[in-house]
């Protein structure tokens, strides 16, 4: 019988949604979609498709069904994500699981150059900073800010890559006993897969070719060691771009008002952050 979720992390884009989705989905209470990215509640993916639709990635026996779709906190990009999902599944649990600032933008354009997406300069690309692709994603509480409009932050999880890879079991502990799951539950594969942004980069126009005519919704129900294995006689090393001390002295800046805003809201210190 197909219901809808109870669970949808939201985001952030490069900041190990992939790792936590396979993590919560080895759990016996918790049953997670596949293909993980739905993104049912995006205008401009599949918000035109009916409740049935999105029902229908959600059966079984469980305590918690879930789904992770980094898309849905990508304003300004993609807007009105919170009050559509607010419409459908009001009572849902949302996790946001967040990276440092910084070392987000590099993955975010290292795949977006992977992807034959972005042809500037790591620089170029972060010139200007209102509504910018790379920037957006990473402003953490402005982002966070069009849940709280509908949302209470009691229903918001917030995790961080470096502890969920640093301290892994005691993080998903934390995120289990948000679900009301079992607690105690542990599995070897918890120590099984990394987050995909910390492997080598590549560069692989063929292999966006390869992801068309397959299918993304197939090549996502791949297990990620295969995923990688299929992509690599069709790539080359995309170079890991750094921040020159101009940068980062101005993103600071710029960033400075959001992270504090987030450290009040959530009680986070993020001090493992280079902000």
């Amino acid at each position: 019988m197909s219901r809808l979720p109870n669970l949808i992390v939201i985001g952030a884009m490069k900041c190990g949604t992939g790792s936590l989705h396979y993590y919560l989905g080895l759990h016996p209470e918790i049953k997670m979609s596949r293909p993980k990215e739905l993104d049912f509640f995006i205008e401009e993916r599949n918000w035109n498709e009916t409740i049935d639709w999105y029902k229908s990635h959600f059966s079984g026996e469980a305590r918690i069904y879930g789904e992770s779709s980094p898309n849905y906190t990508r304003h300004p990009f993609f807007a009105g994500v919170p009050e559509r999902m607010h419409k459908i599944v009001p009572g849902a649990k949302l996790i946001y699981i967040l990276r440092d600032p910084f070392n987000r933008m590099i993955s975010h354009y290292i795949h977006e150059c992977s992807m034959g997406r972005e042809s500037r300069t790591f620089s170029e690309a972060l010139k200007e900073r209102d509504d910018n692709l790379y920037v957006s994603a990473s402003m953490y509480y402005m982002q966070l800010r069009q849940y709280l409009e509908y949302f209470p932050l009691s229903s918001i999880l917030i995790v961080t890559l470096e502890e969920l890879h640093l301290h892994r079991f005691p993080t998903l502990q934390k995120v289990f006993r948000f679900l009301n799951v079992d607690d105690s539950f542990h599995s070897q594969d918890f120590s099984n897969i990394r987050n995909e942004s910390s492997y080598r980069r590549r560069k692989s126009p063929v292999g966006s070719i390869l992801t068309r005519a397959v299918g993304k919704p197939v090549i996502e129900k791949l297990p990620i060691p295969l995923r990688r294995l299929l992509s690599i006689p069709f790539s080359r090393k995309v170079e890991r771009p750094e921040f020159d001390e101009k940068l980062r002295e101005e993103l600071i800046e710029y960033f400075k008002d959001d992270i504090n805003c987030l450290r009040e809201v959530t009680g986070y210190k993020f001090e493992d952050w280079s902000l």
